[in-house]
C-alpha cells in the first residue's frame, strides 16, 4: 500500500511540475524575429568628437602587447548606413575591457539604445568576447527592453573601415533578435 501511495504521489507531482502555467504563458504572446543591420561610428579618445574613453588601466597595460586590463566606456552613434551622415537610429553605450593576454580581444557589455523609428525607446543588450582583429565576430544577445523584452539571439560584427590618422572606425553590426510580443 505504501509503495502504491508513493507511486501515485510521484505521478501527480510529475504531472504538476510538467503542466504549463496557462495563466502566465498566455501573456507571453508570439515570438518574433528582428533582423537589424546598423553601423556604429567609433571615435577613439584624442579627437574633438571622441566617443570612446579609457577610464582605467591595469599595472601591466602599458607593457602588454594586447593592452590587457584597459577599460573603456563607449557612447557611439548608430546609423542605418556606413556614412556618418546617414540616418541616425540611436547610440551604442557600454564598456569594453581588454581581457586577453595573447590575442587582441575585448570583453564587451553593450546596449544598443534605439531613439527613432520602429524600435524607438527600446534597447538590445549584447555581451561577450570580441576578438577585434578577426574579419567577423559573433556575440550573444542577452536581453533587451521595450519592444525587445525577453530578447535573445546573436550579433555579428566586422570592421567596415578604420582611419588610423583620425582614430575612427566604422563597425558593421547584423543583429538577429528573437523576442516575445509581451502583453500585460
Amino acid at each position: 500500500m505504501v509503495k502504491l501511495t508513493t507511486t501515485i504521489l510521484l505521478i501527480v507531482f510529475c504531472l504538476f511540475i510538467s503542466t504549463p502555467n496557462y495563466a502566465n504563458s498566455r501573456n507571453l504572446g508570439i515570438e518574433k524575429v528582428a533582423r537589424l543591420h546598423v553601423f556604429v561610428h567609433d571615435f577613439r579618445a584624442g579627437g574633438p568628437n571622441a566617443t570612446v574613453f579609457t577610464v582605467a588601466n591595469a599595472s601591466i597595460t602599458a607593457t602588454s602587447p594586447t593592452g590587457f586590463g584597459s577599460v573603456r566606456v563607449v557612447d557611439d552613434l548608430v546609423t542605418v548606413g556606413a556614412d556618418i551622415s546617414s540616418a541616425a537610429v540611436g547610440r551604442v553605450q557600454g564598456l569594453t575591457v581588454s581581457a586577453d593576454l595573447v590575442a587582441n580581444a575585448v570583453a564587451v557589455g553593450l546596449n544598443f539604445v534605439f531613439a527613432s523609428g520602429r524600435y524607438n525607446g527600446s534597447t538590445v543588450s549584447v555581451a561577450g568576447r570580441n576578438e577585434v582583429l578577426l574579419p567577423a565576430r559573433e556575440l550573444p544577445v542577452i536581453g533587451g527592453t521595450g519592444v525587445f523584452r525577453l530578447a535573445r539571439g546573436y550579433a555579428t560584427t566586422s570592421t567596415y573601415s578604420f582611419d588610423v590618422a583620425k582614430n575612427y572606425a566604422v563597425l558593421e553590426y547584423k543583429i538577429y533578435v528573437v523576442y516575445s510580443d509581451v502583453r500585460f
